[in-house]
């Protein structure tokens, strides 16, 4: 599930730190490039129609084609020749990787007792955010490596190469093989019933599945924006080489990878809900710091806001699969995705349609995030899970 994981991070860190150089290289004006990147990060919506398939064939076998058609998108976009060939392309690849990312979730979820079960999830993400240094390593050589950032993308293949490993390694979660044998329906049936997952989604917790998506949307909404042109701001207002931002991810993000373990280990002691809505609380004011803040405090509000940030997000996604039953938690996961690439893309277009000039976007980004908050006070209108076996909740 890590190295799943990692692959995902490691997408989504290379569109993050190489933005300014695909823009140069493509022919991309960098007031367009929130745009095309909202567009890639819409791919996610594909993702929600993906992953009612885990809930009637498995979460392995979808897994396992998640891997390989996330290795292929991948690869294709660094062949990309103009900026259309690489948003859709992106986006072809970013269906597969959050279905993967998803039900990686869903399995630890599903096998791991009540009382670990946010810190392996909060394991799963440490693991998964070393995708996300091996981005930025590989990004501080870009200007050496032949064909610089498509070079970057072409490691996209590795996942393929070891397809072999992962279908040894993987087996089918216990809870979903009871369901599967308490339903005995076959693959046929199971694709003619691909809708029955998302109809019990919407009929069993209709609360709970608006507030998580409303918790979804707001924390995407907030915090891509200031991620996404963390590398661009460095580079443009502060004259950061690539190297320079490798050493703001390697420095800044260490706080961050502490945030998964408060989102983890956290929640299962103190409670899902307080660690969730707090960190996503204060995530708004870090941010703020990085870009209205001076120079010497970059990497501090940059950790800082990563930490309160991967800390939110690993909550949500604890909740987002704890809440929901065996039969439709495919497909609840599936529902976060979906709305939290339309809050990605929300937020992106939002600066796109902000002032121009960096003066501009940097009042701008910290005005976006203050949608962190109110994600976090969604969190406080479902049930706690933690400490709780799944049957339970």
């Amino acid at each position: 599930m890590g190295l799943g994981l990692f692959f995902e991070n490691y997408d989504i860190g290379l569109v993050n730190a190489a933005l300014p150089q695909i823009a140069q290289g493509l022919g991309m004006r960098p007031d367009d490039a929130g745009f095309y990147a909202g567009a890639i990060r819409l791919g996610g919506v594909g993702a929600f129609f993906v992953l009612p398939f885990a809930d009637r064939l498995g979460r392995r076998r979808v897994f396992l084609a998640s891997l390989v058609g996330m290795s292929v998108g991948t690869f294709a976009t660094a062949l990309s020749q103009t900026p259309l060939q690489f948003a859709l392309l992106g986006m072809l690849a970013r269906v597969f990787l959050l279905t993967a990312s998803a039900l990686a979730l869903v399995i630890l979820v599903e096998e791991f007792p009540a009382d670990r079960r946010g810190a392996a999830i909060g394991c799963l993400s440490v693991l998964g955010g070393l995708g996300f240094g091996a981005s930025a390593g590989l990004y501080a050589a870009v200007d050496l490596l032949p064909f610089g950032w498509r070079a970057l993308y072409g490691v996209g293949v590795l996942p393929l190469v070891l397809l072999p490993f992962f279908r040894r390694s993987l087996r089918e979660t216990t809870r979903f093989e009871r369901e599967r044998d308490a339903r005995g329906d076959g693959g046929a049936r199971a694709l003619r019933a691909w809708v029955a997952p998302l109809a019990a989604l919407a009929r069993t917790h209709p609360r709970r599945a608006v507030a998580m998506g409303g918790a979804g949307l707001l924390a995407a909404m907030g915090g891509i924006a200031a991620f996404q042109f963390t590398s661009f701001f460095v580079q443009e207002v502060h004259g950061w080489r690539p190297g320079h931002y490798t050493l703001l991810v390697f420095g800044g993000g260490s706080l961050g990878l502490l945030g998964n373990v408060l989102g983890g280990r956290g929640s299962d002691r103190f409670g899902r809900r307080l660690v969730g809505a707090a960190c996503l609380a204060f995530a708004p004011l870090f941010i703020a710091s990085f870009y209205l803040g001076p120079a010497a405090t970059l990497a501090l509000c940059w950790g800082l806001g990563v930490l309160c940030t991967s800390a939110g997000d690993v909550v949500v996604r604890t909740l987002s699969a704890e809440l929901f039953p065996t039969s439709h938690r495919g497909s609840a996961t599936g529902w976060l995705i979906l709305v939290q690439s339309l809050g990605w893309a929300l937020g992106l277009f939002l600066v796109g349609f902000g002032p121009d000039g960096w003066g501009g976007i940097a009042r701008t980004i910290p005005s976006i995030s203050i949608a962190c908050a109110a994600a976090g006070a969604c969190l406080l209108l479902v049930p706690e899970t933690n400490r709780r076996e799944l049957e339970r909740i």
